[in-house]
């Protein structure tokens, strides 16, 4: 009996140990039921709390993706401000040259403006001297006027007495060509100036003064003639001088040939001195007396022929011819017209 509670007892230890061990596997598998619920809402939690991280993690990346898209618009709106501030600065500093350029400028035209400014003052002060000196000129002028009006009333009259002398003078050789022709005697007279001429190898052997017979003979016809209508008294209040001029060729020197055309025209001068009462009046002797002279002329104004060469024969001769008082009205003229050109030109000079 005791053996069978023995049994009894021992299944019953065993039959305990069981389910002690049951009951420790279940409380064991009950715990790790619980670890495992545990572990997996942890889990859960965790992978909750990791989605919505990552969830997050990717809200936040978009955002800052968004961001850095932001940040690089940002960014290239910053580098195109930099850059339209770089091409404004570079603008500014090119204005900025500009600016001290046209500054140096506008500093150089204010000292020009000055220095025009006092050269414009020198000219205004100039231009009152010049006004004052105008005015001075202005009073010199009209008293220069004055005289120039009473200078050119003179020089009218003075230009109609050459005028009636220039025809006098026209008078006076057409006299002594028609006093030449009624008394039949040939000789050549310049019809410009009225001089005669006389051939001095008729007058003189060659070389020689003195008159041959042929030449006196020729000065007894010419001489009164000529000289009774220039010493009458139509013409001798017009009358300046009587010349006679004695010329050679152009052979042998100067000299020579001055002293022989001097005494040439001595020669016939001193003919015309003995002869000339027995064919003019007293008062006409003394007319020829004041008025005549005689000149030697050498080789001077020789005469050439049609081949421009010079005429040996013609360029000897004797010239017989007058002078009005034309030539010291004209030079008279000539000194007044001086003397108004002086005075204007006076008047004029500041």
């Amino acid at each position: 009996m005791r053996k069978v509670n023995r049994r009894k007892m021992k299944n019953t230890e065993s039959h305990n140990v069981w389910r002690s061990y049951s009951d420790m596997m279940s409380g064991l598998l009950l715990l790790f039921v619980l670890i495992m619920a545990v572990c997996l809402m942890q889990a859960q939690k965790n992978y909750t709390e990791k989605l919505n991280e990552q969830a997050k993690q990717m809200q936040t990346q978009n955002e800052l993706d968004k961001t850095q898209g932001q940040l690089d618009e940002q960014q290239t709106t910053l580098d195109d401000q930099a850059s339209q501030l770089a091409d404004q600065a570079s603008q500014l500093k090119a204005q900025q040259a500009t600016l001290d350029e046209q500054k140096a400028q506008l500093t150089q035209k204010e000292s020009d403006l000055a220095a025009s400014q006092s050269t414009l003052d020198e000219q205004n002060q100039l231009l009152q001297t010049q006004e004052s000196e105008l005015a001075e000129r202005d009073a010199a002028l009209a008293a220069s006027q004055s005289k120039l009006d009473e200078q050119t009333a003179l020089m009218t009259q003075q230009q109609t007495k050459i005028d009636q002398i220039i025809g006098v003078k026209a008078d006076l050789i057409t006299a002594l060509k028609d006093e030449f022709e009624a008394n039949q005697i040939s000789v050549e007279i310049d019809y410009q100036t009225g001089a005669i001429v006389l051939d001095s190898s008729v007058l003189f052997d060659y070389n020689e003064s003195v008159l041959t017979d042929a030449g006196s003979s020729i000065l007894a016809q010419v001489l009164p003639l000529y000289c009774k209508v220039l010493l009458g008294d139509q013409y001798v209040d017009y009358l300046a001088e009587v010349i006679i001029d004695g010329y050679t060729d152009t052979t042998g020197d100067y000299i020579t040939n001055l002293d022989l055309s001097q005494r040439r025209a001595f020669a016939v001068a001193e003919y015309l001195m003995n002869s000339k009462d027995s064919f003019l009046s007293s008062s006409e002797s003394e007319r020829l007396t004041e008025k005549l002279t005689a000149n030697g002329r050498s080789m001077s104004n020789p005469i050439l022929n049609s081949s421009g060469e010079v005429d040996m024969d013609a360029s000897r001769r004797v010239e017989i011819k007058f002078r009005l008082k034309d030539e010291e009205m004209l030079t008279e003229l000539q000194q007044i017209i001086e003397e108004s050109r002086t005075g204007t030109a006076g008047a004029e000079t500041p």
